[in-house]
């Protein structure tokens, strides 16, 4: 398998057993729902809740990740999820996952990819 193939594998693993672990239960009084989207085309991946808690409209992207140039982009995780750690037990090496979250002054300190 190829490493973009994998990658974009493996990302969609990560994310999709987050949304199933998100969902709400139907008795639950939040009218919340977890959605997932996957854009292969341009290498996009997100993980959104939206709905509506009491008469408060929301609409979260709890965790987007992107891949470019070869490399797992953790663009945004609001969650208590150790996303980063998933992606390294799934196999993915450091040097190719850059915390975007971050700003580019700080990643060198990060352990993990700069860009």
């Amino acid at each position: 398998m190829d490493k973009l193939l994998k990658y974009k594998t493996l990302v969609k693993e990560v994310l999709a057993s987050y949304a199933r672990q998100g969902a709400v239960e139907p008795d639950s009084k939040e009218h919340l729902e977890t959605q997932l989207l996957f854009d292969d085309t341009n290498l996009h991946y997100q993980v959104l809740r939206i709905g509506w808690q009491g008469i408060q409209n929301t609409f979260s992207v709890i965790f987007h990740i992107d891949i470019k140039d070869g490399k797992i982009w953790v663009q945004r995780n609001i969650s208590d999820y150790d996303i980063i750690g998933d992606l390294e037990a799934k196999g993915i090496p450091k040097e190719d996952i850059v915390l975007a979250f971050y700003s580019p002054k700080m990643r060198p300190y990060t352990g993990y990819a700069e860009a």
